[in-house]
């Protein structure tokens, strides 16, 4: 029988297989409704975020607009139950994360500071009558909250070393400091301050609302070169008074800080996932579609083994993810499970999107073609939520029954 080619006629060209970052089809673990759920946030934030976000990021401007829409996708409390927050499992939290990086980490880390940070603090740290007055407004995205722990002076050394200090006076605290990196914070309502108590040295959370409390002030910063979306603020506080009321009844120590940061510092370890698999989506769509020489670029060696190594590393990140959720689901996840987690992804984070960038070329540091966006904002990740090198300085204690830390 004879071909197309032996008739004299030209076979079609075989269409390129679509861009797709889940290899190992992971999302199939997921119910029905949880799959429901994932892909409308993707179809969310491709069809309204991905249209836009390119200039709001060059810009250095967060697109409010966009609020009313995200509202209704119904992610407040994620993760948490009751309080009207949204439930679920820490697997459906972390895919959800994921989706939101794949087309933009800033709008991950805006989730992230309200719904895991801010809320999670009064979730796990606040007292019953706490929760019941803030989480439901929260979760409707009524009230929007942002996380002060780190200082101008203060990162890795938080632990013991806040500067923010509080002093009792009958039924009333005041508050002095600055806090610095504060996401959400130039424009959200309150905001979860960390500070030193004078009496016993114990670290000690408050609820501050920002609009109506005197010496509470909130200056943006400015020339970011990564997560230029999120609108990052320095918080300083000159003898703020906060009613006992609004002190974190369950946030005594460190230790209670710390419960916060162990559930977003595997988030973190989502979003930089996510960046993998957007930067490695466009890159391969940029592969498939770029000439040089006559062909398609993906046609070459050396740029399938770049793509080779980028889904690579995702996958990894992914898989080593989705078992850190189930820990999270079975009440087994620790602070050296999150460690490893946050420390590993994101630094595979900066190798993915650093090979991405080499795809594009010249291309690669242009805006418009979300790689650059992916490669800037890879860094930022790789340093918040704690060091790279803090993290392995847990996870080392973990293993090794000894503390390395100063």
């Amino acid at each position: 029988m004879p071909t197309a080619t032996t008739a004299g006629k030209t076979a079609a060209p075989k269409p390129a297989p679509a861009p797709d970052g889940d290899f190992y089809q992971l999302v199939d673990l997921l119910t029905p409704d949880e799959k429901a759920l994932v892909k409308k946030v993707r179809t969310y934030m491709e069809t309204k975020v991905q249209p836009v976000i390119n200039k709001y990021w060059s810009d250095d401007a967060f697109p409010f607009e966009l609020l009313p829409s995200f509202k209704e996708l119904g992610l407040g409390g994620l993760g948490f139950e009751g309080y009207g927050c949204a439930g679920g499992s820490q697997k459906l939290f972390g895919f959800v994360a994921m989706e939101l990086a794949r087309t933009d980490a800033s709008f991950c880390t805006f989730f992230g500071v309200h719904s895991g940070l801010a809320m999670g603090s009064i979730y796990l740290d606040g007292s019953e009558e706490q929760k019941q007055k803030w989480l439901p407004a929260m979760a409707r995205w009524e009230k929007i909250g942002c996380f002060g722990l780190t200082e101008p002076l203060v990162g890795s050394g938080t632990s013991g070393g806040l500067t923010t200090t509080a002093k009792r006076e009958g039924d009333t605290w005041v508050l002095n400091g600055q806090k610095r990196w504060i996401g959400n914070a130039p424009w959200c309502d309150i905001s979860i301050i960390w500070a030193r108590d004078l009496a016993d040295n114990q670290v000690k959370g408050f609820i501050v609302e920002n609009k109506s409390t005197p010496g509470f002030s909130v200056e943006k910063i400015e020339h970011k070169i990564a997560l230029k979306v999120v609108q990052n603020g320095q918080i300083t506080l000159k003898d703020v008074r906060v009613p006992e009321a609004n002190r974190l009844q369950g946030g005594n120590s460190f230790r209670d800080t710390a419960r916060v940061l162990r559930m977003t510092r595997y988030m973190v370890g989502w979003a930089s996932t996510g960046i993998q698999m957007g930067a490695y989506e466009a890159t391969l769509k940029y592969a498939q579609e770029r000439l040089q020489f006559g062909k398609p670029i993906a046609s070459f060696q050396l740029i399938q083994d770049l793509l080779a190594k980028m889904l690579g590393n995702l996958t990894a990140c992914q898989c080593l993810m989705l078992r850190l959720a189930q820990l999270d689901d079975e009440g087994k996840l620790g602070d050296h499970h999150a460690a490893l987690a946050k420390a590993f992804c994101t630094s595979k984070s900066r190798e993915t999107v650093s090979w991405g960038r080499e795809v594009l070329g010249g291309n690669g540091i242009v805006a418009d073609y979300n790689v650059a966006r992916f490669f800037a904002d890879a860094e930022a990740l790789y340093s918040y939520e704690g060091t790279y090198q803090m993290q392995n300085l847990i996870v080392g204690k973990a293993i090794t029954g000894h503390g390395a830390f100063l």
